[in-house]
């Protein structure tokens, strides 16, 4: 069984935080040499009365980072002449406080009340760089470097949760310029915000709802039915299962669900973050086995359990791509993007068969 990662904390040129989790026992001086303007803060959540939704407003994200050359990378070690958001010469993996947060333990203003309800961005995001290789990419990663990665996020997930502020954490990792990603070194964010999101919201209405009717878990109902039909489940493993949903939204979309009911990354058992690693792997590799147009554009992430709801929820991953064929994506259609009615062009059973197919 592999060995926890050590963890090092330290602190960069404006006082934000970095870890280093390191495979092998490394003993770190870290000192960065920048000379950086305070951090960025100052964001706003604001309530939107018609839906029922808070909107982050952070207008001074507009001048962050964006499709830096790779040997400008601000995700690189640092060396001589370079010095970047990570100052070591080397590392395993890294999670520090992004330098552009959309949300911040530094967010100013005061609450405002009716007509206009605001409240300031309080949270924190970072980001987590799996590997100082900038031409690598999660799904080619070693297993060891995955179950550090996963690790990794377990402890940035138990520290986040701990935060006052705090109602819900989300790991998250984009792929592929198609997505929108402006850094191309492997790496992923984590959000640790002071309400739930909307989907998330609308996850913990549809679990309550179930519960309160048969006392049971909803989501342990969904991988039981799943389970039992099979003609959507694309791989498994002792401890995990992926399958396409029933009702998927995106061309490719994969659910990576534990068998065992848990609602966290930091709930897992070594054995279950070791299958979790291969599994998710495993995905991603499926995904890529799909058409021979390149690397697959895709995001993925961690639906864990609301602040004090890790005995009641349910822990699922979720992994979509917008490319519905070789040289074609997906763009949202006015229906989609207006009024949030979804419209697949591939049946889920296809979809399955097809992943099932790709390696």
């Amino acid at each position: 069984m592999p060995t926890s990662p050590v963890a090092t904390p330290a602190e960069l040129a404006d006082g934000r935080q970095i870890w280093f989790f390191d495979e092998q026992p490394t003993t770190r001086t870290v000192h960065d040499e920048r000379p950086l303007e305070p951090r960025a803060g100052g964001s706003q959540l604001r309530w939107d009365r018609l839906t029922a939704t808070w909107t982050a407003v952070a207008g001074h994200r507009q001048t962050r980072t964006f499709k830096p050359p790779s040997d400008e990378c601000p995700l690189c070690p640092s060396i001589d002449g370079r010095l970047t958001e990570i100052p070591a010469e080397s590392y395993d993996v890294v999670a520090f406080e992004n330098r552009f947060p959309a949300l911040s333990t530094v967010a100013v203003g005061e609450a405002t009340g009716e007509p206009f309800v605001s409240r300031p961005g309080r949270g924190r995001c970072e980001v987590v760089c799996f590997t100082s290789d900038h031409d690598q990419s999660f799904v080619d990663l070693p297993p060891e470097r995955v179950r550090t990665v996963l690790a990794a996020l377990a402890h940035r997930t138990e520290q986040l949760m701990a935060m006052p502020e705090v109602a819900y954490v989300f790991c998250f990792e984009n792929r592929g310029e198609e997505i929108g990603v402006t850094l191309q070194h492997p790496h992923g964010q984590i959000y640790a915000m002071p309400v739930l999101p909307p989907r998330i919201e609308s996850l913990v209405n549809a679990a309550d709802a179930h519960r309160e009717a048969t006392g049971d878990c909803l989501q342990c109902a969904v991988l039981a039915d799943e389970i039992a039909d099979g003609s959507r489940v694309v791989a498994e493993n002792e401890t995990f299962v992926a399958y396409v949903p029933y009702a998927g939204r995106w061309p490719y979309e994969i659910r990576v669900v534990p068998r065992r009911h848990v609602g966290t990354l930091p709930g897992l058992t070594p054995a279950e973050m070791d299958d979790l690693g291969v599994i998710y792997q495993e995905c991603l590799q499926r995904m890529d086995g799909l058409d021979d147009a390149g690397p697959v554009p895709y995001i993925a992430g961690w639906q864990q359990a609301p602040v004090g709801r890790e005995d009641t929820w349910h822990l699922a991953t979720e992994i979509f791509t917008i490319r519905r064929a070789p040289g074609r994506l997906k763009y949202l259609a006015g229906i989609e993007s207006g009024v949030a009615l979804w419209v697949n062009d591939i049946p889920p059973e296809t979809a399955a068969e097809r992943l099932r197919e790709a390696l």
